[in-house]
């Protein structure tokens, strides 16, 4: 955990590879990534599910011993809202992916029933607090990083009230703070000052380049499951050309 967490303070932001199979962990190992995390909506997809916890925990666990088992770089793990609302559940969770070796999490502040939606800020500090404690308890060492779904989802006031949201996660023992679909410069610095927390975001089409989110205090930065949906909308084009040329030249072009 000690590596993974440096790697939040270099001068260049930690590009994230997201992956979501052994296949795919090589290619980010080979590509030259320093650390690996996993992207919740791609596993979930190739395992046939929506995304929202809707893929069992145990299934999860599965694909992230098979990742684990194929690289040797750092891997943080994205749990969603840890599949359960018990501290006690979440830390179980939490603990039986330390002991496969995983050295970071990704925890949602956000829950998905009939649709997503915000959790009550003070009960998510709440229920962050006492996960950490409980980890603490057991010797269980750990990169949590929040994420903080208000830009997400739209809600009004964005930006304040990520920053609200970042110095209550701060005070109950987060280590990174991601706020994934913030896009605009002065948000992301305004977030990042207002925080001691290392800033995650996430590719979007209209994200500055990494010069620039280094200058503006970004420290993560993830790409989600955008990977995993372009290979297999080119693998739908390829499908579609053989059976529509009857030929399998669409594979080798």
């Amino acid at each position: 955990m000690h590596t993974f967490t440096q790697l939040h303070q270099q001068a260049t932001p930690l590009l994230i590879g997201n992956v979501w199979d052994a296949a795919s962990a090589r290619c980010a190992e080979q590509a030259g990534y320093q650390a690996l995390g996993t992207s919740s909506a791609a596993i979930a997809s190739l395992l046939g599910y929506d995304d929202g916890e809707q893929m069992p925990f145990h299934e999860l666990v599965f694909m992230v011993r098979r990742i684990a088992s194929a690289t040797l770089l750092p891997l943080s793990v994205d749990i969603e809202a840890g599949y359960s609302q018990s501290p006690e559940i979440i830390a179980d969770h939490i603990q039986q992916l330390a002991e496969l070796g995983v050295v970071g999490i990704n925890f949602e502040d956000s829950r998905v029933e009939t649709n997503r939606h915000l959790c009550d800020a003070n009960e998510f500090a709440t229920l962050l607090l006492n996960v950490r404690e409980i980890l603490q308890q057991r010797q269980v060492e750990i990169f949590i990083n929040v994420r903080c779904d208000t830009f997400l989802l739209g809600v009004d006031e964005a930006r304040a009230e990520t920053i609200k949201r970042a110095q209550l996660y701060q005070a109950s023992g987060a280590d990174g703070l991601f706020v994934p679909c913030i896009t605009q410069p002065d948000d992301i610095q305004a977030v990042a000052e207002a925080t001691k927390l290392p800033l995650n975001v996430m590719a979007m089409p209209d994200l500055p380049g990494f010069e620039i989110l280094a200058e503006l205090g970004v420290k993560r930065i993830s790409t989600g499951n955008f990977a995993f949906e372009r290979m297999y909308t080119h693998l739908s084009h390829q499908l579609v050309e053989m059976k529509q040329h009857g030929s399998c030249a669409a594979l080798f072009s």
